[in-house]
C-alpha cells in the first residue's frame, strides 16, 4: 500500500479489511524522518523550530520544541457538529496514512505505526464535521485524529464512545510520542476532505447504477420505444457517459418482452389513418432523455475519481521533505481546491440525477400523464385509500433540499488566521455537503424503486411475466423489504430499509 484507488478505500474503510504495508514502506518513511532530523539542526524550518501560521515569525527555543507539537494538536482540536461515522473516519485515517507513505512528510515511523494500529484494531477517531476551512489542510479535524493518537479525547470502539486512554490501555497500545514535526505532519494536509470525498464517490457511483436501473425498469413498465437508448441514436453524440448509459439500458432490457421497437409503429398501417394516436409517439423527456441526463453525471464522477485518487496518492503537506534533493521545500500542497471543486460538481450532478428520479416518480403518480395506472398507484379504494400520495411528498421535499445544498463552497472563501489564510478552499464543507446530497439521493431513489415495483404489481399477469430478467431481479430485491401497498400502511420504515439495502448493494447492470 502506497498507491491506492477507490477500490482500496472500499476494501479498507467500508469492508474493514486489514491494511498491510509494503515491506519497504517504513524504511522510506524512516529515511525521510532521519534526513529531516539532521537537516533541521542548524536551520530555521517551519513547524519544527518556529510557530505556526502567522506565528511563524517567532523562533521556538530548543527546550520547547517537544511541547510545540503537542500544543498545536491540543489547541486546534476545536471541531463541532456530528462526529463522522465509522466508514468516513476510517477513510480519513487511510488517506492520511497513505499520504505519509509517500515519504515526503518527514514524520516518524511511530506515526505510521499508530495510524495502522487504529485502523486494524477498529479504533474509530472522533472527528467532527465542522472546523476546516480547507487550507493549511484540515487542521481542526486532523487535530482530533492526532489527539486520539496521543491517547487523549474520545474514540469509538465496538460502537461505544469511550475515553481514548481507556481503549488504548485495554488493547495494550501506548499513546503516540510525537517527535520533530509529527504534530504538524498529522494535521497539515487534505486527508479529511479526501477521505470523505472517496467514500462519497463510491456511493455516488452506486447511485448512478440504480438510477439507470430505475429508468430502464420504468421504460419497460410503460412499454416505451427502444430507440431513445439505441446504439445508433447515441453513437452520433460523442459523449462517453451518454453512450455508456445507453449501453447499460440496452443490456438491462435485453430480454424484455415489453419494450417496443420503433419498427412496430412504422409497420402499423392503421396508424396512418388516425387523426389522434392512442399512445404517445415519443415519451416525456424524463424517460426519453435518460442517456443525455445521466451521461454527464457519470462523466463527472469518473473525472472526480481521477482527482480524488491523485490526491490520495499525493503528499498534501507543508513543508515537503526531499532527501534526494537534500532540501526542504515550503509551499501550499495542503490547499484543498481540487477536492472542493470536485465535491461541488458531485453535488450538482447527483442533484440532477435525483431530479430525474423525482420527475419519473411524478409521471407514475399522475394518471393523466401515464394513462396507464391509477392516481398515486392506488391499489385500494379511490378516495378512501391514498396509495403512494404520502411518499411522493417526501421525495419532492428531499429533492428540494438537494437543490438548496448545491450552492458552491469552492467559491465561498473567507479570509481568516490573521489573513495568513487569505484564500481558502472550504473543501471539507463541500465534501460534507456532498455526503448529505448522496444520502438524500438514496432516499429519493428508494421511494422511486418502491413506486416502480408498485406499478409492476398493477400490471396484468402476462405483462409482468414479460419483464426483463434484470427487472425481475430488482423487483425481487425491493420486495424483500417493501410489500405491495393496498391498504394504507405507514411507509417510513420500509423506505428506510430499502435505503439501507440499495446503498450497501452493488447492482452491476
Amino acid at each position: 500500500m502506497n498507491q491506492i484507488s477507490l477500490a482500496h478505500i472500499e476494501r479498507y474503510a467500508i469492508n474493514k479489511e486489514e491494511v498491510v504495508l509494503a515491506e519497504d514502506a517504513l524504511d522510506k518513511v524512516s529515511r525521510s524522518f532521519h534526513f529531516l532530523t539532521e537537516f533541521s539542526k542548524d536551520k530555521i524550518i517551519y513547524g519544527i523550530n518556529t510557530g505556526f501560521g502567522p506565528m511563524a515569525q517567532y523562533r521556538i527555543d530548543s527546550d520547547q520544541l517537544h511541547n510545540l507539537q503537542y500544543n498545536l494538536i491540543r489547541s486546534h482540536a476545536s471541531g463541532i457538529g456530528k462526529a463522522l461515522d465509522e466508514t468516513y473516519a476510517r477513510s480519513v485515517m487511510i488517506a492520511r496514512l497513505n499520504a505519509f507513505l509517500q515519504a515526503n512528510s518527514g514524520v516518524s515511523t511511530a506515526v505510521v505505526e499508530q495510524l495502522l494500529l487504529f485502523i486494524n484494531k477498529g479504533i474509530v477517531p472522533e472527528i467532527f464535521e465542522h472546523g476546516s476551512v480547507g487550507a493549511s489542510g484540515d487542521l481542526v479535524q486532523l487535530s482530533h485524529l492526532g489527539l486520539n493518537l496521543i491517547g487523549e479525547g474520545h474514540v469509538y470502539y465496538q460502537g461505544i464512545r469511550q475515553p481514548t486512554a481507556k481503549v488504548l490501555e485495554q488493547l495494550g497500545i501506548k499513546p503516540l510520542a510525537m517527535k520533530l514535526r509529527d504534530g504538524l505532519g498529522l494535521i497539515n494536509g487534505t486527508s479529511c476532505m479526501t477521505g470523505i470525498a472517496a467514500i462519497n464517490l463510491i456511493y455516488a457511483k452506486r447511485l448512478v447504477h440504480w438510477g439507470v436501473a430505475a429508468s430502464a425498469m420504468l421504460s419497460e413498465v410503460i412499454e416505451a420505444f427502444d430507440d431513445s437508448f439505441s446504439k445508433e441514436l447515441n453513437a452520433v453524440k460523442l459523449h462517453e457517459g451518454q453512450r455508456w448509459v445507453a449501453a447499460q439500458m440496452r443490456a438491462f432490457v435485453g430480454d424484455s418482452g415489453l419494450i417496443r421497437n420503433r419498427e412496430e409503429l412504422f409497420k402499423d398501417d392503421t396508424a396512418l389513418q388516425k387523426r389522434e394516436f392512442e399512445r404517445k409517439i415519443q415519451e416525456y423527456y424524463s424517460i426519453r432523455c435518460v442517456p443525455q441526463v445521466i451521461g454527464p453525471v457519470i462523466d463527472t464522477l469518473n473525472y472526480a475519481q481521477q482527482i480524488v485518487e491523485d490526491e490520495l496518492n499525493s503528499t498534501n503537506d507543508n513543508p515537503i521533505v526531499n532527501p534526494e534533493e537534500n532540501n526542504v521545500f515550503h509551499g501550499g500542497n495542503f490547499h484543498g481546491d481540487y477536492i472542493s471543486l470536485e465535491m461541488d460538481k458531485v453535488k450538482l450532478v447527483l442533484t440532477k440525477l435525483t431530479m430525474l428520479m423525482e420527475r419519473q416518480l411524478n409521471f407514475l403518480m399522475n394518471s393523466k400523464l401515464n394513462n396507464r395506472f391509477p392516481p398515486f398507484l392506488n391499489a385500494g379504494t379511490w378516495g378512501l385509500n391514498f396509495g403512494f400520495q404520502g411518499v411522493q411528498f417526501t421525495a419532492t421535499s428531499t429533492t428540494a433540499e438537494n437543490q438548496a445544498l448545491c450552492g458552491s463552497m469552492y467559491v465561498h472563501s473567507i479570509p481568516n488566521n490573521n489573513d495568513n489564510q487569505d484564500i481558502v478552499s472550504m473543501g471539507t464543507n463541500s465534501a460534507v455537503m456532498a455526503r448529505q446530497v448522496i444520502e438524500n439521493s438514496f432516499q429519493v431513489m428508494s421511494i422511486h424503486l418502491m413506486a416502480i415495483c408498485q406499478a409492476i404489481d398493477l400490471l396484468a399477469a402476462d405483462e409482468k411475466e414479460r419483464l426483463s430478467s434484470q427487472a425481475q431481479k430488482v423487483y425481487a430485491m425491493i420486495r424483500t423489504k417493501a410489500a405491495f401497498v393496498v391498504e394504507d400502511t405507514p411507509q417510513a420504515q420500509y423506505i428506510a430499509e430499502v435505503y439501507e439495502m440499495i446503498k450497501e448493494t452493488h447492482f452491476e447492470l
